[in-house]
């Protein structure tokens, strides 16, 4: 595929999605951020002025979602996710990825912690033909020696384990149309995008950052669910540890038998032995702690395949709203109301919904890829027929 065919000449329409889990604390200084960055990327002509802000609340107990439907109801140029409960932030962005319309894709923390003025040059690396952008920290200076020691063992150890990952790099990236429709291919519950977004193979570029303090709020973050997402990372990807299980086995059982050597000769040699205790306690401490560990580790795969051979759907929308699709005065800098130019858009946005709800009862991933694609043409011809009845040509 041609760079032209990936970015038409139309101007890109961008989406940012921002799963938040309890972030009233932080909700409108992101708004305003976001929203000057949308302003200064549609004055440099560089984005659509339909461009958006997606707003993912990942089932909080506070007034997150009240606010994203003020801000809806004022008419800014947001589109607003009610998870139906806490599905997780893995699942919050690929709830937002699925429903937002734009050409191209941010995903990005709620507490900005991550330099929002790089989606600026992210953009220009889609011009220049990328699919998929990575944020990459320049450095860790804001995170605890702790946070940072375990973060660069974790990279370390996926390294080594062979899976491909972007060393610090979060969840901060762009994401193209087709890189999108690739992603959602894959069907799998236990998704760990950090993995997952480099195996579509498609142009990367990286742009580094400086990352900042967060301002109010508290990390969603503590170590329980940090050491649960590394585990999922390493289970995720790769078969290493059961091979470890069986080179570890081999050693010990070496090691068993050297030990019982060592019993015999001391037994026959040294009048001070006591008679039995080698034989008793060391196979039993020995090959008990060995048991436990493989089992263990065992376990963790067992369980990766139970849940996969359930195929739970990853997440429930309880409710979904946005703005009018025309613009709108918080980017445009103007008033505008909403009239029958978008309807067009309105109807491709039913048949995209109409696509999700057909991708979740598909029985294959292809099965799903060719469901979003007969909708999206229905689509296409649904619009064009709207915009005919409202004197409008087809384009």
């Amino acid at each position: 595929m041609q760079v032209a065919d990936i970015h038409p000449s139309k101007p890109t329409t961008l989406s940012i999605v921002v799963p938040c889990f309890n972030e009233e604390a932080v909700l409108h200084a992101t708004w305003d951020r976001l929203a000057d960055l949308l302003r200064r990327l549609v004055a440099a002509q560089k984005i659509s002025a339909d461009s958006e802000i997606v707003f993912v609340d990942d089932g909080s107990s506070d007034a997150t979602w009240r606010l994203i439907q003020t801000l809806i109801s004022q008419g800014h140029p947001v589109s607003g996710i009610k998870l139906s409960r806490n599905c997780g932030h893995q699942n919050a962005l690929l709830a937002g990825l699925s429903e937002a319309r734009g050409d191209a894709v941010v995903t990005i923390d709620a507490d900005l912690q991550d330099d929002e003025s790089s989606i600026e040059q992210m953009v220009d690396a889609f011009h220049g033909g990328c699919e998929v952008v990575y944020g990459v920290r320049r450095h860790r200076h804001t995170d605890t020696w702790f946070k940072r020691g375990t973060a660069r063992a974790f990279y370390r150890l996926m390294e080594w384990l062979g899976v491909r990952t972007v060393p610090d790099h979060a969840d901060y990236r762009l994401l193209s149309r087709r890189a999108i429709e690739q992603l959602m291919q894959f069907d799998e519950v236990n998704l760990f995008l950090r993995g997952v977004v480099p195996l579509l193979g498609l142009r990367s570029s990286i742009v580094r950052y400086d990352r900042k303090a967060r301002t109010a709020g508290e990390s969603k973050y503590p170590l329980r669910k940090m050491l649960e997402f590394a585990i999922d990372g390493i289970t995720s990807f790769s078969t290493s540890p059961l091979r470890s299980i069986t080179v570890a086995g081999m050693l010990l059982s070496v090691g068993c038998l050297l030990t019982a050597g060592w019993a015999v000769f001391v037994r026959f040699t040294s009048p001070d032995a006591v008679p039995g205790w080698t034989s008793t306690i060391l196979p039993i401490f020995l090959l008990g702690g060995v048991q436990l560990f493989c089992f263990g580790v065992i376990g963790e795969y067992v369980g990766k395949i139970y849940m996969e051979s359930k195929r739970r759907p990853r997440f429930f929308i309880e409710q979904s709203d946005s703005a009018h699709a025309g613009g709108s005065s918080a980017i445009r800098g103007n008033a505008t109301h909403a009239t029958s130019a978008t309807m067009p858009h309105r109807a491709y946005r039913q048949a995209i919904s109409s696509a999700a709800a057909v991708s979740y009862r598909a029985t294959s991933p292809l099965d799903r890829a060719a469901a979003v694609r007969r909708s999206r043409s229905r689509a296409s011809d649904r619009a064009a027929g709207v915009r005919t009845r409202h004197g409008r040509t087809p384009s």
